[in-house]
C-alpha cells in the first residue's frame, strides 16, 4: 500500500467524493465528525491538519485526518471538541497502525473517542466507554413512546415543565435551523458563561474555534436549532449534520429560565425537529448526563489509548498524559465521583469569579 499526507484543501474533488464513498462502507462512519466537511473545516483554520491517504493499487482505500503537533505528536483532528474519531474505511482494511504512523512522520497518535470496531487500533484500547445514540428512523411519535417507557419520570418532567414554560413566559416556538448570525451569536455567549460558571475551559475564548462554528454555519454543515418561549429566546443548540446523522456538538441555555430545564426541552424538541427533517440518528456525545439514558436508542462504542512508535517523543508524552487520562477515565467511569468532580468544579469557579 501506498500512504501520501496532504493538507485537507491538497484534496481534489475526486478524492472527496472517494472520502463520502468509504463512509458508506462501515458502521458509524457517516458521523459528521468523520466527515471531509469536519476535517476541511478545521483545516481552513488549523496548519496542522494533515490527511492520510491509503491507496491500494489504483484505489484510495482509506483515509486518516489528524493534526501533528511538536514533536511528532499526533491527535485526531479538531481534537477536545470531537466525540467520534477514527479512520475513514472498510472494517477489513488490513493495514499496520504504526506502519500508517511512519508514513505520517509521527511518534504518537492519542484518541479518546475512537470507533471500537476498527481492528487496525484494537490492541492500543486502554479503556473502552459507548456514546449514547437517539434513534429516530421510525419518526418522532415511535421515539416519544420509547423515552415515556424507557425513563416515564424524564418525559412527563420535561412535558410538565414545557406547558409551564408556555404559560408563565409565552407561546413555545422552535426552530430547527435558524440563520440568524446574532442566533448563533447568542448561544456562544451562552455556553462561554457556563463554561465560566462551572470552571470548564472556555472553547470559546479560542479564536478559531469561533471562526470554525461561524464556518460550519455558513456553510449549512452546522445546524442551529433556538427555542423561543413568545419573544425570549430560552436555549439553543448547535449540531453538524451529515445527511441522515447529526452529531450533537454546542447546546446552551439562558439561565434565568434554569428552572424550566431548558436544555431537556430542547433536547426533546430537537428531536422531533430532526425527525421531521430526514434526520435519523443524534450522537449525543460520551458524557455524564444521566438523562441521556432514557434518550438512548443503542450505543456506539469507542475507545480512549495511544497508537506509539519507539521514539523519544512518545515516550515524554505517555509521561506528561497517563496520569491525567487514568484520573478522568476514573471520574468518568463512576457517577458518584463525576457528580463530586461537577461540584468542586463549580465551587472553583464561583471562588475565581468572586476573586476577579
Amino acid at each position: 500500500m501506498k500512504i501520501t499526507v496532504v493538507r485537507p484543501l491538497d484534496l481534489g474533488e475526486t478524492e472527496v467524493k472517494r472520502w463520502r464513498d468509504l463512509q458508506l462502507t462501515g458502521p458509524d462512519l457517516m458521523n459528521p465528525f468523520l466527515a471531509p466537511e469536519f476535517t476541511l473545516g478545521v483545516g481552513l483554520f488549523r496548519d496542522d491538519v494533515r490527511v492520510a491517504v491509503v491507496e491500494d493499487g489504483p484505489d484510495v482505500a482509506a483515509f486518516l485526518p489528524f493534526q501533528r503537533g511538536p514533536l511528532g505528536t499526533g491527535h485526531p483532528v479538531g481534537f477536545g471538541l470531537t466525540d467520534l474519531q477514527g479512520i475513514v474505511a472498510p472494517p477489513d482494511l488490513d493495514l499496520d497502525a504504526r506502519a500508517l504512523l511512519r508514513a505520517c512522520r509521527i511518534g504518537v497518535w492519542d484518541f479518546d473517542h475512537l470507533l471500537a470496531s476498527q481492528v487496525m487500533f484494537r490492541p492500543f484500547h486502554a479503556v473502552r466507554r459507548v456514546e449514547p445514540v437517539m434513534e429516530l428512523g421510525e419518526g418522532f411519535e415511535a421515539f416519544e413512546a420509547h423515552l415515556r417507557k424507557a425513563a416515564p419520570k424524564t418525559h412527563k418532567t420535561i412535558r410538565y415543565k414545557e406547558r409551564k414554560l408556555g404559560r408563565d413566559v409565552g407561546e413555545l416556538r422552535y426552530e430547527f435551523e435558524s440563520r440568524d448570525t446574532a442566533d448563533l451569536k447568542r448561544l456562544m455567549d451562552w455556553k462561554s458563561e457556563q463554561y465560566n460558571r462551572t470552571g470548564r475551559t472556555d472553547r470559546f475564548a479560542r479564536p478559531w474555534i469561533v471562526r470554525l462554528v461561524r464556518h460550519f454555519h455558513e456553510t449549512g454543515f452546522g445546524v442551529l436549532s433556538v427555542l423561543w418561549a413568545g419573544d425570549e429566546p430560552v436555549s439553543a443548540h448547535f449540531g453538524l449534520r451529515n445527511g441522515p446523522v447529526m452529531a450533537g456538538w454546542f447546546p446552551a441555555y439562558d439561565t434565568r429560565f434554569g428552572k424550566y430545564s431548558p436544555g431537556m426541552i430542547g433536547h426533546l424538541l430537537l428531536a422531533r425537529g430532526c425527525a421531521g427533517n430526514g434526520v435519523t440518528e443524534i450522537a449525543m456525545g460520551r458524557g455524564g448526563k444521566e438523562f441521556k439514558e432514557g434518550f438512548k436508542g443503542r450505543e456506539i462504542p469507542i475507545a480512549e489509548g495511544r497508537v506509539a512508535r519507539p521514539t523519544p517523543a512518545a515516550a515524554l508524552h505517555w509521561a506528561r498524559t497517563a496520569p491525567v487520562n487514568r484520573a478522568r477515565g476514573a471520574v468518568l467511569d463512576n457517577p458518584a465521583l463525576y457528580r463530586r468532580a461537577d461540584r468542586v468544579l463549580k465551587t472553583y469557579a464561583r471562588l475565581r469569579r468572586r476573586a476577579s
